[in-house]
């Protein structure tokens, strides 16, 4: 009976770390592989959390899109939405995670900069600033993007994102 469940560590073993010839899978290798077929870009990337003090954070735990802000599998993002859209996914080259732009910032507006969120006020510390690269799974919506952006004109950053999606669109 020993011997079955040293067997079975064995196999679970070779399985996890991909290290049998049998085991196509390795849980440590997929998510570190670059998809040749699509392009992948250098980005700064911040963090930001809900938990924050901010000046003018009215919004809590939404997004500016109006959705919650989401931690799982699934991600949420902000960016400057004349650059990656609103619901832009990408993923971070060597992490399972999708992330999906649903939100911005004032600080990102006319940067290559990432904002991505954080539940904890320690993970966002955590991650402080990265240069990473991502894989843009799906472009997302300009003119999504503008119809959100067209109700908030009255803050500078906000007409700056949209006169730049516009000048896109034109």
């Amino acid at each position: 009976m020993r011997i079955f469940y040293l067997v079975i560590v064995a196999l679970a073993a070779c399985f996890f770390c991909g290290s049998c010839s049998f085991s196509g899978f390795s849980l440590f290798t997929q998510f570190g592989k670059i998809d040749p077929s699509i392009s992948t870009y250098t980005v700064r990337t911040t963090a930001y959390s809900h938990r924050e003090k901010e000046q003018g954070g009215k919004y809590g735990a939404m997004t500016a899109s109006g959705r919650r802000l989401r931690y799982g599998r699934i991600r949420s993002a902000g960016a400057d939405w004349s650059r990656y859209p609103l619901g832009t996914k990408f993923r971070i080259v060597g992490q399972p995670y999708t992330y999906i732009v649903e939100d911005y910032g004032r600080s990102l507006v006319g940067t290559n900069t990432i904002d991505l969120y954080k539940p904890t006020l320690r993970a966002m510390r955590n991650w402080s600033t990265r240069r990473v690269n991502i894989q843009i799974i799906e472009w997302g919506s300009l003119q999504r993007s503008a119809e959100i952006l067209k109700g908030r004109l009255h803050y500078a950053h906000v007409r700056k994102m949209y006169n730049a999606i516009n000048a896109k669109r034109d």
